[in-house]
C-alpha cells in the first residue's frame, strides 16, 4: 500500500501542498503626532492622514501639517494657540477667549522663513 502511494505523483503528502509566495512585507508607515483639539490628549496617526478620531473622546480631528498653520499668543491667557493659515481667529482651549489673527501675528510663509525668495506673483492678479 505504501509503494500505491509513492507511485502517485499527483498528491503530496499532508503539508508540502504548493503555497503561493508572500508579498515582501510593506514597512510600516511613518507617523506624526497632534493634540486632540477637545481632551488634549496626544494622538498617534500615519502621516498624510487629513482626519484623525481621537481614541479618547471619539471626536474627528483636522489634520494640518507644520507649513499650514500658524501659530500666535492667545490675548488673555498667553498660551501658544496653532491655528489653521488664512483663519481670521482662533478660540483658546484653554480660556475659551478668541484671538483675532491680525498683520502682527501672521508667520511669514515657509519659503521666506527658509531664506528662500517667495515664489513669484501673477502680476495678472
Amino acid at each position: 500500500m505504501a509503494a500505491e502511494m509513492a507511485s502517485s505523483p499527483e498528491t503530496a503528502p499532508p503539508g508540502w501542498e504548493h503555497v503561493s509566495p508572500s508579498p515582501p512585507p510593506q514597512p510600516p508607515p511613518e507617523m506624526g503626532q497632534m493634540v486632540c483639539g477637545k481632551c488634549r490628549e496626544l494622538i498617534s496617526y500615519p502621516r498624510g492622514a487629513v482626519h484623525v478620531k481621537c481614541p479618547c473622546c471619539q471626536i474627528v480631528n483636522f489634520v494640518l501639517e507644520a507649513h499650514q498653520v500658524g501659530n500666535v499668543k492667545c490675548r488673555t491667557c498667553s498660551v501658544l494657540l496653532m491655528y489653521p493659515y488664512g483663519a481670521p481667529s482662533v478660540r483658546c482651549s484653554c480660556c475659551r477667549s478668541v484671538t483675532e489673527i491680525g498683520a502682527h501675528n501672521i508667520r511669514p510663509p515657509v519659503s521666506v522663513q527658509q531664506g528662500q525668495p517667495p515664489p513669484p506673483r501673477n502680476p495678472s492678479n
